[in-house]
């Protein structure tokens, strides 16, 4: 994506199109919105756009209809679609499981123009709260949310964002206190009221395991945890109730790995 294409792809303009013409409700996101909110711009080849889960199939049946090449490549997250130059991602939530596109995404998201066309963004608070969980070998995405924050922290609802993370605030803390590293000078733009908060639950949690073993770990990174749960007895984060997948679905997306390190 580059500014001098006006913020966006003319070959993704096709997409949009299509699904505004299926009336099908969508959000763009991934790195055109950190563009837009934080002006990082970086080459990807795909356009990444977020369905609520209900909708995804109705989505690839209205690309597929306009000569789209279409697959729900993980059943549990993510349908793909092709068409020439045009690579769409139609994500309905995290690889792991979690972040899943709901109606709170479409009633915080952010007008805007998309090469001629009325659009709606996912918030920065979504993205960041998605971002989040990405901590593979080969991408982290700690670097696109230190940026929003850098340009988009006086606005951002920290309410919200807490209550997103829910369990996980430690996840939510890690990037607050990152963020203090890589920009000294801007750590007040992070609320006290925030870090003093999510540091008083730190101080005040049990130091104790107990008989609480489970690798969180497998929610970050999908390949670097395994080690964890297959031969060091650690149960996998993936498999509680919260998480949207299940046993197929894990041996699914960990069967990928293989495929997706020998095409880099």
């Amino acid at each position: 994506m580059s500014r001098e294409t006006g913020k966006g792809n003319r070959h993704h303009r096709r997409s949009v199109v299509a699904l505004q013409d299926a009336d099908i409700p969508f959000l763009i996101g991934g790195a055109y919105v950190v563009e837009v909110y934080a002006g990082v711009s970086r080459q990807t080849k795909d356009f990444d756009l977020y369905l609520r889960p209900q909708h995804v199939d109705l989505a690839v049946k209205a690309l597929k209809r306009v000569g789209y090449k279409t697959e729900k490549i993980f059943p549990h997250w993510l349908a793909k679609a092709e068409r020439g130059r045009d690579c769409v991602d139609l994500i309905f939530r995290a690889g792991n499981g979690l972040c899943e596109v709901d109606d709170s995404w479409f009633e915080r998201a952010h007008n805007s123009n998309f090469l001629g066309l009325e659009v709606k963004l996912c918030a920065p608070e979504e993205m960041i709260w998605m971002k989040a969980y990405i901590m593979e070998r080969e991408r982290f995405d700690g670097a696109d949310i230190a940026h929003i924050l850098q340009s988009c922290a006086a606005k951002l609802d920290w309410p919200h964002l807490v209550r997103r993370f829910g369990l996980d605030w430690r996840v939510f803390l890690s990037h607050l206190v990152l963020f203090g590293y890589i920009y000294p000078g801007e750590r007040d733009k992070i609320p006290t009221a925030i870090m003093d908060d999510l540091i008083a639950r730190l101080r005040s949690e049990k130091r104790a395991a107990g008989a609480n073993r489970i690798c969180n770990g497998t929610l970050l990174s999908r390949k670097q945890y395994l080690l964890d749960v297959r031969e060091r007895g650690f149960r996998d984060a993936r498999l509680q109730a919260r998480v949207h997948m299940n046993a197929k679905d894990i041996a699914h997306w960990t069967r990928a790995i293989a495929k997706e390190e020998s095409e880099r």
